[in-house]
């Protein structure tokens, strides 16, 4: 009976949350391809959340079959002219379709017309993320906590850069601060990163250069994760704290800003990975995805759905990382075509779906096993 109640905490505490996130994030990725496909007047055979077998679903008026799949780990808008579902051309089927049929063919759209729906998925979830932080936004303002030092700790890189108590950080590296928010999110995808701080000292402003150390942290949920920290404390008190309330147009503006700075704080662990400056065992797979969703279910359906928009952003931005399967490989392909006047040969394409293939298979079996590791650890 223990181990029956176990296995239904899990489910119901990590599965569905995992499922409801990754469904709205697939689900509006394919919809922007989808949408601007049949605006272009192509054929669209299937709209899939998940791979593989179907498990529920219904084909409408116009011919699409609308499903569920088995493996929820992503999905695909299958069109007229395609192979399968990676939009691979299929050059046989395309030779024998009759005149209707052609001009409902993907592969046969002018350029612009399959840059435009590829590069909709990609722009479908930034939307998507837009939108739910808007909401939140909106609903519920933005609470706003004074960038001020209550204490140093003892031998960190404060202390060694003379923060002292009562300072008040009002930038780093020029960005203006305006929250103690602020700052974590700066210094901690700053580890061994000299950043410049601008500090209120008695009503005087002081630069001073600090250097994030990298540090082990637990995150509340018993995941441990390495990121920059400068050993200052904070102490928020009511009076320190104040909720800024937005209407519409202010709180689209500012989730816009937010969804901007989670793109450029993805780039930025990216770029600090690529040169050595960082890790790449923090990079996240399915299953720590999944346990993230059921940690973060717990503090309640709103934290839930900002989850849902961060992770939006996330696959936003891989899928427009120039690689061959992924909506940017196939906008590469494109920005080719468009330049020479003619697209690449057959046996190019599919080299480079193939190499494309490896190169995100690896990726996943990387992430799945940090994920493995980090649970073990």
């Amino acid at each position: 009976m223990e181990l029956i109640a176990d296995s239904g905490s899990f489910v119901l505490g990590t599965i569905v949350p995992f499922l409801f996130v990754l469904t709205i994030v697939v689900f509006f990725h394919e919809l922007g391809h989808f949408a601007v496909a049949r605006w272009c007047g192509v054929g669209v055979k299937a709209f899939s959340v998940g791979f593989g077998p179907e498990l529920l679903g219904f084909t409408d008026k116009h011919g699409t079959r609308w499903k569920f799949a088995a493996i929820p780990l992503g999905g695909y808008v299958k069109f007229v002219g395609d192979e399968n579902a990676a939009s691979v051309p299929d050059n046989q089927a395309l030779e024998t379709m009759d005149d209707k049929a052609r001009s409902e063919a993907f592969q046969l759209k002018p350029v612009w017309q399959r840059a435009a729906v590829v590069a909709a998925g990609p722009f479908a979830n930034f939307l998507l993320a837009i939108v739910i932080f808007a909401g939140v936004f909106m609903v519920f303002g933005e609470r706003v906590t004074v960038p001020r030092i209550d204490a140093v700790q003892e031998n960190s890189p404060a202390e060694a850069a003379g923060l002292m108590p009562g300072d008040i950080i009002e930038a780093i590296e020029g960005e203006p601060i305006e929250s103690f928010n602020d700052v974590r999110s700066v210094v901690s995808f700053s580890a061994e990163r000299p950043l410049l701080f601008t500090l209120d000292r008695d009503g005087s402003l002081i630069d001073v250069i600090v250097t994030p150390e990298r540090r082990e942290i637990d995150d509340g949920f018993g995941n441990m994760q390495r990121v920059g920290v400068i050993g200052v404390v904070h102490e928020a008190s009511t009076e320190d704290v104040t909720t800024i309330e937005y209407g519409p147009i202010g709180a689209t503006g500012r989730a816009v800003e937010q969804t901007g700075q989670v793109i450029t704080q993805s780039l930025t662990y990216i770029g600090r990975i690529l040169v050595g400056q960082e890790s790449a065992d923090q990079l996240s797979g399915p299953v720590r995805v999944a346990k993230i969703s059921g940690d973060v279910a717990t503090l309640g359906f709103l934290a839930l759905l900002q989850l849902a928009a961060i992770i939006s952003v996330s696959i936003g931005l891989i899928n427009l990382f120039p690689i061959p399967m992924l909506d940017g490989g196939h906008l590469a392909f494109y920005a080719i075509e468009a330049l020479r006047g003619r697209p690449l040969s057959d046996r190019s394409q599919e080299l480079g779906f193939r190499v494309g293939l490896a190169m995100v298979m690896g990726l996943m079996v990387f992430a799945t096993w940090n994920d493995i590791a980090n649970l073990m650890r």
